[in-house]
């Protein structure tokens, strides 16, 4: 996805429950799409030094709530923060190391995803569940911390 239509949808989403896409917002955007792997807030920070440690927090929650960032809970002290999936048309997985909260991204063969999907479908239907979508995150530890 280009620049320009990511920011076109981002500003949709966020019109879409009545907020701006300010200065802010896009850089944050910006920073996410330039980092290229899930992020912590102080990392976001060091990407963009003009960037507000306090509007950061409060704009990330807003544009998750909006659905243009994902937030990725870790067992350490900073969640990690990516471009929604439905942003990027980049489906991928997690890997989060437990020892040191790290994150890394991914990816499955097709025939492995269909596999998954259509498992997943049997078991919502079963439990009479709407699926949507699905995320894995395998936990465990990273090669540093092994």
């Amino acid at each position: 996805m280009n620049a320009e239509s990511l920011h076109e949808d981002v500003a949709a989403l966020l019109r879409q429950d009545d907020h701006r896409y300010t200065s802010g917002r896009r850089r944050l955007i910006v920073a996410l799409s330039e980092a290229g792997c899930p992020v912590t807030i102080p990392r976001l920070l060091e990407l963009d030094r003009e960037l507000a440690q306090s509007s950061a927090y409060r704009n990330l929650s807003i544009l998750e709530e909006v659905g243009a960032v994902t937030r990725i809970v870790t067992h350490d002290d900073h969640a990690r923060y990516e471009l929604a999936e439905g942003l990027t048309d980049h489906h991928h997985h997690h890997l989060i190391c437990t020892d040191c909260g790290d994150v890394s991204d991914f990816e499955l063969p097709a025939d492995m995803e269909k596999s998954l999907e259509r498992a997943f479908r049997s078991a919502s239907r079963k439990a009479a569940f709407r699926l949507e979508s699905h995320q894995l995150d395998l936990l465990g530890s990273c090669a540093r911390c092994a």
